[in-house]
């Protein structure tokens, strides 16, 4: 280094490279406006007073005025440290949360959370499952760093129940995205599957069959319940037997869901199946092929519905009836709830209604 670039360092600061200048601080502003430094602060971060008196506007066109000479910026994070928080709000997803089809169930999700979090002045920090077991995340502080953002969104049919309780009794702030009713004090925003189901039987109902299946994975997520409830509501509403063997659970759909199953099952009087949404789709993707396989055809000889949307592999075959899920909708929700309980507010939980979609799948039974 030369004397004269020498003689331009200060001690304790690193030196700024040739050609890039160094960011403004605030005693510059306060220097070049004749103010305190705490008077600039306070100009700056748009508070209107100074140890309880006004701040004039002559003072406050001087700061101004002298920050915009000088190019300040205020320091985000110096900002954020003054304000105790750190304007981040955090996602956790308990299932992959990079699929390479957009389509994806979670991707939805993600737009709306980001569209309203920006709309709130949050940035977000995206959490995945996969570096702390995901689903199976357990032990104590297994989900600790979330606490890095000033509150979190979690996302997943499946999640470490105990892990959540200890967050909510600390006090810190978690949305759930989807209904979870087990973590007393946990606010949660979902989907109003127990109405759309029972819609989508009534539709069937509508159209004249008189036995229908739902079938199922072995799965007590709560949206898997949820769907399973309103599909039993619509059976009994329309007057149709809902006991047991109006639903079939399945430990492995691709195994049990079989043609000659789904041809005895049409011999029985069955003309109309009714499958659910999950991550992978297995129960939708094992009915489809079981009932081609039986040559029966849709809607022809037997119909079919969906509670949810099919897999973005099979989103080029024919709509099936069923129902839309309000992904964006949801996540934007979340992310105002979550805001809510940053600032202060009460615990809620909120059901957003689902939109039912007549697809092309379903129509009245075939006359014997």
């Amino acid at each position: 280094m030369t004397k004269e670039a020498a003689g331009r360092a200060r001690p304790g600061r690193t030196p700024v490279p040739a050609g890039r200048r160094a960011r403004p601080r605030q005693a510059e502003v306060a220097r070049l406006a004749g103010v305190s430094q705490a008077t600039v602060s306070l100009v700056l971060s748009g508070r209107a007073t100074a140890t309880g008196r006004p701040i004039s506007e002559e003072t406050r066109k001087k700061v101004l005025d002298a920050a915009h000479s000088l190019g300040y910026v205020p320091d985000p994070a110096a900002s954020r440290l003054a304000a105790a928080r750190n304007n981040l709000l955090g996602v956790y997803s308990f299932t992959a949360t990079f699929p390479t089809d957009v389509r994806h169930s979670y991707y939805p999700f993600l737009v709306g959370v980001e569209q309203e979090a920006a709309a709130q002045g949050y940035d977000i920090v995206l959490f995945t499952g996969s570096s702390s077991g995901g689903a199976g995340a357990a032990g104590a502080g297994a989900l600790n760093r979330v606490r890095l953002a000033d509150g979190c969104l979690f996302l997943g049919r499946h999640v470490p129940v105990d892990e959540l309780h200890r967050l909510v009794a600390d006090g810190f702030p978690v949305v759930h995205v989807g209904r979870r009713d087990e973590v007393e004090g946990l606010a949660w925003v979902g989907a109003d599957y127990v109405s759309a189901g029972r819609e989508v039987v009534t539709a069937l109902t509508g159209l004249g069959h008189r036995r229908i299946l739902l079938v199922r994975e072995d799965d007590d997520a709560p949206a898997s319940t949820d769907r399973e409830r309103g599909f039993l509501d619509g059976l009994t509403a329309s007057g149709l037997p809902a006991g047991p063997n109006a639903v079939v659970r399945c430990g492995d759909p691709r195994r049990e869901v079989t043609a000659d199953r789904v041809r005895a099952w049409f011999a029985d009087g069955v003309t109309a199946f009714v499958a659910e949404e999950t991550d992978t789709g297995a129960a939708w993707r094992a009915l489809r092929s079981a009932v081609a396989e039986a040559g029966l055809s849709c809607p022809g000889q037997v119909s079919l519905a969906l509670l949810g949307s099919p897999p973005p592999d099979l989103a080029d075959g024919p709509v099936p009836m069923g129902f839309d899920i309000p992904r964006p909708a949801l996540g934007a929700e979340a992310v105002r709830l979550l805001a809510s309980r940053i600032g202060g507010g009460a615990v809620g939980s909120t059901l957003v209604a689902c939109t039912f979609r007549p697809g092309a799948t379903a129509g009245a039974p075939a006359t014997p």
